[in-house]
């Protein structure tokens, strides 16, 4: 199945792609795609309903994050072999964990706003995946039993502050619209390989990322059965779990995303994500002059 969020910010419904690749909305069946919704059982349900019976919705409704009741982002860094070579860094011999704040999630194609006073503002397309029940000491061979499906996260990250203002990487990772969510969350049985999907990101038609999952250091099993060592992992949260070569940090000298770029991110089988850069001070004065920001 591909699940979805639909709606104003704040206020979105559930929804599901029918075999057509039509929007069906499913607020009549669930409350949202969060919590509850993510567990085995209830997917199995969702799966066995007939899209038909379920009301259509019109192909440019907006999509939110396409999962709800987020209260942990785990990022893990330097997770790429080829990308770790661009940036000079050794390989981890363990994985670097790291948070996004739940409040830097958005829509798949929200608008990504450059922060108040960043220079650095860059871009990394990821694959991240959402846990559908409480996950503790969970053992890698087992540890796909706990996640609801997978998903396209932009990981955008504002360099200046993520490596040169203090040890943590969290403060560059946070902001508001750092975390495209989406578009769609993607149940695992349409996935036949989470080692094998190719990975790319476009800035202004421009190629900057091409990559696969097959370079991964650590994959997803074992990220999720190694973080669930350190914290408790419930339903909803995400686990982003790095990026391929080609960011703006790795360039010579760096590019960094300024007002008026469009990224593009791709994933095999989980879908397209496209994104509007604005700066903050147009973002405020949008905001103040009622003019829709999304």
């Amino acid at each position: 199945m591909k699940l979805f969020r639909h709606g104003p910010s704040g206020d979105e419904k559930p929804g599901l792609v029918d075999a057509k690749g039509g929007l069906r909305d499913l607020s009549g069946i669930v409350r949202d795609i969060a919590g509850p919704a993510l567990s085995p059982d209830s997917l199995a349900r969702l799966r066995a309903l007939d899209p038909e019976t379920l009301p259509k919705l019109p192909p440019d409704v907006r999509l939110g994050p396409c999962v709800g009741g987020t209260r942990n982002v785990v990022a893990i860094g330097l997770n790429f072999a080829d990308h770790a070579a661009e940036t000079g860094s050794p390989i981890p011999a363990e994985p670097i964990i790291f948070n996004k704040a739940p409040s830097s999630l958005c829509g798949p194609n929200d608008t990504v706003i450059i922060p108040k006073g960043s220079h650095s503002t860059d871009w990394e397309v990821e694959l991240a995946v959402v846990i559908g029940r409480r996950a503790s000491y969970v053992h890698a061979n087992e540890a796909l039993s706990y996640v609801a499906g997978a998903c396209i996260c932009n990981d955008v990250s504002e360099r200046e502050w993520q490596m040169n203002r203090g040890p943590t990487w969290t403060k560059g990772k946070s902001a508001p619209t750092f975390g495209p969510l989406g578009p769609w969350l993607v149940t695992l049985d349409e996935i036949p390989d989470l080692k094998n999907l190719a990975m790319s990101l476009d800035v202004n038609g421009e190629r900057r990322q091409t990559g696969s999952t097959a370079t991964m250091i650590f994959d997803v099993p074992q990220l999720v059965a190694y973080t669930s060592h350190f914290m408790l992992l419930e339903p909803g949260d995400v686990i982003t779990t790095g990026t391929p070569p080609g960011v703006g940090l790795g360039m010579k000298p760096p590019r960094y995303l300024k007002a008026g770029d469009e990224m593009v991110l791709r994933i095999d089988r989980l879908g397209e994500q496209r994104q509007q850069v604005i700066a903050f001070d147009d973002w405020t004065a949008k905001v103040s002059a009622g003019e829709p920001t999304d």
